[in-house]
């Protein structure tokens, strides 16, 4: 289900599919807008802001660039949103191509609203959660920049397994200054536990989600 800052983008040359598919949306109680080509959204897209949220209902095959043109355009401009082409001219080296671009479906027409709203649903919950994945690593982010140096250095070090001791000698520090400094850190990070501060560190080191208690 789509929350309040989630936007379901219809894009397609055929008026009658896209008011078709804004009706069920509308119905359903989730935002959308329509455009007729993928020009017309990209020129739409450039002055979002980047947290924007939401998926493509996308047609494959459109006047100027194709649906999967625009696939790999918003690659390009880095705008990371669930797609869920539609096409009356299913062939299999289209949906491989889209599905290797992280398509959530390729759906031949016609198709059933049912069948749509469930992709749709779906796109929007993959959406929901990258944003989340997002916010926390910003998060952890935030309060990484916020260690001091040598907190930072004892942050890499403990999150990786090394004991105090150890990383006493290759700080050439005493083992209570390590302790002092892990205890800042820890609590600087919001770090529970040596879990807790694992996957921040994963987190950072792949850029991605999986950050959190």
């Amino acid at each position: 289900m789509a929350d309040h800052a989630q936007t379901v983008f219809i894009v397609d040359d055929d008026e009658a599919v896209r008011d078709a598919i804004a009706t069920l949306l509308e119905a359903e109680g989730t935002a959308c807008e329509t455009y007729a080509s993928g020009d017309a959204f990209l020129k739409a897209a450039a002055g979002w802001p980047s947290a924007r949220g939401g998926c493509l209902v996308l047609d494959v095959r459109m006047p100027g660039p194709s649906g999967l043109d625009l696939q790999d355009e918003l690659k390009n401009r880095d705008i990371d949103l669930p797609i869920v082409f539609v096409t009356g001219y299913g062939d299999v080296p289209s949906a491989v191509r889209a599905m290797k671009g992280g398509a959530v479906d390729f759906l031949s027409k016609p198709f059933t609203a049912l069948a749509l709203s469930r992709r749709i649903r779906e796109a929007l919950r993959i959406d929901a959660e990258r944003r989340a994945a997002r916010c926390a690593l910003a998060a952890v982010r935030a309060r990484a920049s916020a260690l001091s140096p040598r907190e930072r250095e004892v942050f890499y070090r403990v999150a990786v397994g090394e004991a105090n001791k150890v990383v006493a000698m290759e700080l050439g520090i005493s083992e209570r200054t390590v302790e002092i400094h892990r205890s800042h850190m820890m609590k600087k990070m919001g770090a529970r536990n040596l879990a807790s501060l694992v996957r921040m560190k994963l987190a950072l080191d792949q850029g991605s989600g999986g950050v959190g208690d």
